[in-house]
């Protein structure tokens, strides 16, 4: 696989509940991507809609971990609305990165760009780190 390209800002979005290895993974893998790396983080109503469950954590602890890690530039809460994308018209990232988990946010990104309701942003998939050992729900 060839090097990425260096963007200037690269977000990623997910729970991240419980910080593991695999959420460090993901970051680290983003980061490569960028200077200046936006994690969004799911609001505890979207976390429910998109798992079914409550997080562990409350959306403000686990803001407060990954504003720890370093290289984390800016942590922010993702949008009231799912699929309504202030957050991404807010920031104007140069490049998403994408969990092997978030096809469907790939899908729903590039339709969205299509029909010109978000301009056109390189969306990258990011390598899976063991899912089967340290995926958060396995964890709990």
């Amino acid at each position: 696989m060839k090097p990425p390209v260096r963007s200037k800002k690269v977000m990623v979005f997910g729970v991240f509940d419980r910080l593991h290895p695999g959420h460090l993974s993901f970051l680290r893998q983003a980061q490569k991507y960028g200077e200046k790396l936006i994690v969004v983080v799911a609001r505890d109503s979207a976390v429910w809609k998109l798992k079914n469950k409550t997080p562990g954590q409350t959306e403000k602890e686990r803001m407060a971990a990954l504003s720890k890690i370093a290289g984390v530039d800016k942590v922010v809460l993702g949008d009231k609305k799912q699929g309504s994308y202030g957050v991404i018209r807010k920031y104007k990232p140069d490049m998403i990165g994408l969990g092997y988990d978030q096809k469907w946010l790939a899908r729903d990104l590039k339709k969205s760009m299509r029909q010109g309701l978000l301009p056109k942003i390189e969306v990258a998939g990011l390598k899976v780190h063991y899912p089967r050992k340290l995926h958060s729900s396995l964890l709990q």
